[in-house]
């Protein structure tokens, strides 16, 4: 098979791990080398499914010793096989670099024959390109659970991020639809992992030319959809992974169905979309708003509200925290307030040790208060004509979601829907 053909075989075979982010590294240029990597990111545009394509998103191998009922690559799936040979990838990888195509790779695959000898392929195309070619470009690279520890040393001196897929979110679903992976031979690598990034950043502490151990740090993935897993068990298991194994990204991939197996929703079920969108939304709560798990779903509400972004949900559940005076209230509240980044809190803080802050205000520091004018008050005064009741406000964001003009101004009902009653009407249960 010529490379043309494993090309388009192993790229088409890549797309549906979405865990491909590039930023976290900063190493510049030297004479004689090719390529660089800044903290920044190179990761310039993105695919219409949102994946990367300034890098090349490819596996070694499609040939898969597993028989996982979730994957293309399936041991028993009847499609076309194709296995890179290290030193063709390494000089496709160059000739694409040099064309201006990539700017780094990202490297997966299926199971050859077993973890340790995919390890080592993996292992040999990277030593190829940074030993022998001088590639100093972002390598993100997969790896592969069940592989002997030494092989996980050895290709996390050689790339920059590292990811281990958890694939599904729970022993159970793990044992039903992927029996021959063991969850220790996932933990196992994250561990590893983050013990060597520890290590380097001690030893770099003492040396200034310690080599350098996935200075990237590292993410994992997980299919959402594939089995019964709640948004609450989901959302607390990514809360568990960046605390115990400093983990840079939780990414979440909709299940796309391509086989039929029992045990999986049918062949013809749509992706769960926007359950994949608001988890992300949750995600990014935790990383940088201060949020936990359990403020955000519980045992009894495990599920997101599809016609509101957690935050908003979040505020709606506790209006008894609500309106906040923007002057007075401090930074943790400000960074709860819907429709206020991380950004705008920043600047809100400091704008008001200047002088005291009002509606106009907020507006020239580009806070937009579509949203922002339900929760708060400027100088103990809530914006002029906004309904502050959390029906009214509820009913507002929803409409405000579902691209629906706001209902003219009308007289107080005694007989207001519930906020369960306006959700299942805008949904379409009613």
């Amino acid at each position: 098979m010529n490379i043309s053909k494993k090309l388009e075989i192993l790229t088409d075979a890549a797309k549906y791990d979405v865990a491909c982010t590039s930023s976290g590294v900063d190493r510049a240029g030297k004479r004689g080398s090719l390529g660089s990597a800044t903290a920044v990111g190179i990761c310039h545009t993105f695919a219409a499914d949102g994946r990367c394509i300034s890098l090349l998103k490819v596996l070694m191998s499609n040939a898969c010793a597993y028989d996982c009922a979730y994957c293309q690559n399936r041991r028993s799936n009847d499609i076309p096989r194709a296995t890179f040979l290290p030193r063709e990838l390494a000089d496709l990888t160059i000739a694409f670099y040099r064309r201006n195509y990539i700017e780094g790779l990202f490297l997966s695959s299926g199971v050859v024959k077993n973890p340790d000898y995919t390890a080592e392929l993996m292992i040999e195309a990277l030593r190829i390109l940074r030993e022998e070619y001088g590639f100093l470009g972002y390598i993100h690279a997969k790896a592969i659970p069940g592989a002997d520890p030494a092989l996980i040393q050895r290709l996390g001196y050689l790339a920059d991020r590292m990811s281990v897929n958890i694939e599904l979110p729970s022993q159970k679903s793990l044992q039903l639809l992927a029996p021959e992976k063991k969850a220790g031979h996932i933990f196992g690598p994250m561990a590893q992992i983050r013990d060597g990034m520890e290590e380097h950043s001690a030893a770099l502490a003492k040396y200034r030319s310690a080599p350098k151990f996935v200075p990237a740090g590292q993410s994992t993935q997980m299919i959402i959809g594939a089995s019964k897993e709640t948004d609450y068990q989901i959302l607390k298991l990514s809360a568990g992974l960046y605390r115990k194994y400093k983990l840079k990204r939780v990414f979440y991939s909709a299940y796309i169905p391509v086989v039929e197996a029992k045990g999986l929703p049918s062949i013809h079920t749509k992706p769960p979309l926007l359950r994949e969108h608001r988890l992300y939304q949750a995600d990014w709560l935790l990383r940088f708003y201060g949020f936990d798990a359990e403020e955000l779903l519980s045992e009894k509400e495990p599920n997101f509200n599809p016609l509101l972004d957690p935050k908003c949900n979040w505020a709606i559940n506790h209006m008894q925290l609500f309106p906040l005076e923007i002057n007075r209230c401090p930074y943790e509240m400000l960074l709860r307030i819907p429709g206020i980044g991380v950004r705008g809190a920043g600047r809100i803080y400091r704008a008001r040790k200047m002088s005291t802050l009002d509606f106009s205000d907020l507006k020239r520091l580009g806070i937009a208060l579509k949203r922002v004018k339900y929760f708060i008050t400027c100088k103990g005064r809530a914006m002029p004509g906004v309904d502050m009741r959390p029906q009214a406000i509820l009913k507002e964001l929803v409409l405000e979601k579902q691209n629906i003009p706001a209902l003219a101004p009308r007289q107080l009902s005694l007989f207001e829907p519930s906020c369960e009653d306006l959700a299942k009407s805008a949904l379409g249960q009613f």
